[in-house]
């Protein structure tokens, strides 16, 4: 997804100017009331208090306290009132995972700012699933405020607890009739992804992508009133959340017990890389990814491979882009937003054959799977294409891709839906795996070859 190009000079000064939070702001952790007035708090914007908001701030933040000592080392949910939708237990969608939901309805981002520490840092979270920022449009907050604000808690994230992992979710959309219009949550969602930029703290989660319709707004199956999820809405949340937890350790934490079927080959024994490497970048290919990256240098990172190499006995590259985690070959989020790598089978394949595998994508994410060479894309299909209008396909949850080689073609299925009839193959060549945006998994990666 591209998003309009804003006006970068006059964000950074604004987010120059906000830096970090003021000495002048003491709010001790023990204090849960709505400060009166704007005086002395971090960040910039709107903080809301009319009275049923104060009431609820209060009486939220009362429960909270305590329970501080039950909530320590939770996953800890920071928002608004979609959060607090979510419920203690995020409606039951995460079983064995425990929780603290910290979303007061109507909150922004600079009350979140204030209650950070209180509510969120002193339980000394596992992980923290941050989703702001809308509430902030409706009291007439700009997106270089909003985002300046989110940049604020997340410095202060990695300034008090450097190696708790953040899920920094994109801004849902929303409507214009609710004050929200789709070109201005787009500019907080750019914004959002430069402030986590190289950030190895963060994970970005498009989930704006995973409710937005043709014109960028809300669709009315997963947000009735244009705002808050359902039923539904919620389990998509909790799907594109899902794959990121499992890579952080939080759920999924047992090894798959899949048994390879007779006649077939494991080519990923679940517990390290072995038989995968990296393979020099061709010149052809460095000439177009250089042309890319100078068209668009904050889109996109292509690093060059200059000497193959083997990662035999290794659980992870080196960069942790590629991990093998419980049984799944795990592709992660890239900090930069988009990052284009292949790691590649350390064996050739020239006779027929017959592939095997189960991927799982983030919303919107971005793969491949390379047959001898040529990519078959692998994706979140119903978000990012080519197939958008495949039946069996199950957003966040795992699908099975089946390559029938014979020949000089292959047939290729999703669930047993039909991707490519007759794709074009080479005579020999390795299985690669392509990492670009979002998270992918694969697992259960096994071939079948003709003598």
């Amino acid at each position: 997804m591209r998003f309009p190009v804003l006006l970068l000079p006059a964000v950074c000064l604004f987010l120059f100017t906000t830096g970090s939070i003021p000495a002048a702001f003491a709010q001790s952790p023990t204090d849960i009331r709505l400060p009166d007035t704007d005086d002395g708090l971090p960040g910039a914007g709107p903080i809301r208090r009319y009275d049923w908001f104060r009431n609820l701030w209060q009486q939220r933040r009362s429960v909270w306290q305590q329970r501080g000592e039950t909530d320590q080392g939770s996953v800890v949910f920071l928002g608004d009132s979609i959060t607090q939708g979510a419920g203690d237990d995020f409606r039951g969608l995460f079983p064995g995972l425990k929780i603290a939901n910290r979303g007061i309805s109507g909150d922004t981002t600079r009350g979140m700012l204030i209650r950070l520490e209180a509510d969120v840092l002193s339980l000394k979270p596992k992980a923290i699933v941050m989703l702001m920022g809308t509430n902030d449009l409706e009291e007439s907050a700009t997106p270089e405020i909003i985002a300046g604000n989110v940049r604020l808690i997340l410095e202060q994230i990695s300034k008090a607890q450097p190696d708790t992992p953040v899920v920094l979710c994109l801004v849902f959309p929303s409507s214009a009739s609710k004050k929200r219009p789709a070109e201005s949550i787009r500019s907080i969602n750019q914004l959002l992804q430069q402030a986590a930029r190289g950030n190895r703290q963060v994970t970005v989660l498009d989930s704006w992508t995973l409710f937005a319709n043709s014109d960028g707004d809300a669709k009315p199956e997963d947000m009735p009133d244009l705002l808050h999820p359902n039923e539904a809405g919620y389990r998509r949340w909790a799907g594109g959340l899902r794959p990121v937890l499992a890579t952080l350790g939080l759920i999924e934490t047992e090894p798959d017990d899949f048994r390879v079927e007779d006649g077939f080959e494991s080519l990923f024994n679940g517990r390290d890389l072995s038989g995968w490497g990296f393979h020099v970048t061709p010149e052809s290919v460095r000439a177009s990814a250089r042309r890319w990256m100078e068209r668009d240098p904050n889109g996109v990172v292509w690093p060059f491979v200059d000497q193959a190499v083997e990662f035999d006995g290794q659980s992870a590259t080196p960069d942790g882009r590629y991990r093998a985690i419980n049984g799944r070959l795990v592709v992660t989020t890239p900090t930069e937003g988009r990052r284009i790598q292949q790691l590649w089978t350390t064996r050739e394949f020239p006779h027929d054959f017959t592939l095997k595998l189960e991927f799982r994508a983030t919303p919107n994410a971005d793969s491949g799977v390379f047959l001898r060479e040529p990519q078959l894309q692998c994706r979140d299909f119903p978000l990012a294409g080519p197939w958008k209008d495949l039946k069996n396909f199950r957003p966040g949850d795992w699908n099975e891709l089946i390559v029938e080689a014979r020949g000089g073609t292959a047939r290729c299925t999703c669930n047993g839906e039909v991707l490519e009839e007759a794709f074009k193959l080479p005579a020999t060549g390795p299985i690669g795996l392509e990492g670009d945006r979002g998270q992918m998994e694969y697992r259960r990666i096994r071939i079948r070859t003709a003598p």
